[in-house]
């Protein structure tokens, strides 16, 4: 992301390799400058923001919101390995499923472990929505056996049922332009290594800005500590969402709330 201020007026420019997008307080200094931009480098103009990186973008000025979704990409995924009109489910797991090397098939069927692996794949692209069960099955994707599949599929019905779900920013809500969110912590959650799952997300003007769910790097012997661990790592990342956020004018006025159920751990 870079920001440059011409005239008063604020304009964002973001960037993934080699797709642009612009954003500003006004439009007639935004034109001017994206016509000195294309002119400087080779490029196109697309339009007004509607899709990027995967992801539909729907904007009501009027009301002032922002919706991401990936309905489209869902619908070909599904459709693809054949679920589209399979029944949905609810959780992008099932309830207590814990998945392990040791039901792992040395020598799975080469047809068997293609489909895996495109399932896998397949769902990478939505692992914004579904990182947890994504970073799950993606440890088996060498040997996978039914149990495997039994799960990749079951993420595939939860996705028929959340496909039309989307993320909404809103320029009313409260509080406006403010950091805040949620931490918790799988203790011993990986049957194979017994360490411990981090998930936090962070939150801004109604939606989540930042999200992760991963396995952490070492292995911890009490509840506490695993859930110590995750709010360390989320404090991490507000640290740099405040840096981030200063350097395009959204200063935090108050402390960010980190919300978090662990007695020991908020003591």
């Amino acid at each position: 992301m870079w920001k440059v201020t011409i005239d008063g007026h604020c304009i964002l420019l973001g960037a993934h390799i080699d797709d642009f997008f612009s954003a500003s307080t006004n439009r007639q200094i935004l034109d001017a400058f994206r016509k000195r931009l294309l002119d400087t480098f080779d490029g196109t103009y697309e339009g007004p923001l509607e899709h990027y990186l995967g992801c539909e973008i729907a904007r009501d000025l009027v009301a002032g919101t922002t919706q991401l979704s990936q309905t489209h990409y869902a619908e070909e995924v599904l459709r693809t390995f054949g679920f589209w009109k399979n029944l949905p489910r609810v959780t992008p797991m099932k309830p207590n499923t814990r998945l392990s090397k040791d039901d792992c098939d040395p020598s799975p069927k080469p047809d068997f472990n293609k489909r895996y692996h495109s399932i896998v794949g397949s769902l990478g692209y939505l692992v914004t929505m579904m990182s947890w069960s994504y970073s799950e099955l993606s440890k088996y994707v060498q040997f996978p056996r039914k149990s495997h599949m039994e799960a990749a599929e079951h993420v595939l019905r939860y996705l028929r049922a959340t496909s039309i779900e989307t993320i909404t920013y809103t320029r009313g809500s409260r509080p406006v332009h403010e950091l805040w969110g949620w931490v918790d912590a799988d203790w011993a959650g990986d049957t194979d290594t017994r360490r411990s799952h981090t998930g936090y997300i962070l939150m801004m003007n109604g939606g989540p800005i930042s999200w992760k769910s991963h396995q952490q790097d070492n292995v911890s012997l009490l509840t506490s500590e695993a859930e110590f661990v995750t709010a360390s790592q989320a404090a991490q990342e507000v640290v740099y969402l405040h840096e981030t956020l200063h350097d395009f004018g959204y200063s935090q006025s108050t402390t960010t709330d980190i919300f978090e159920d662990n007695m020991t751990c908020t003591l």
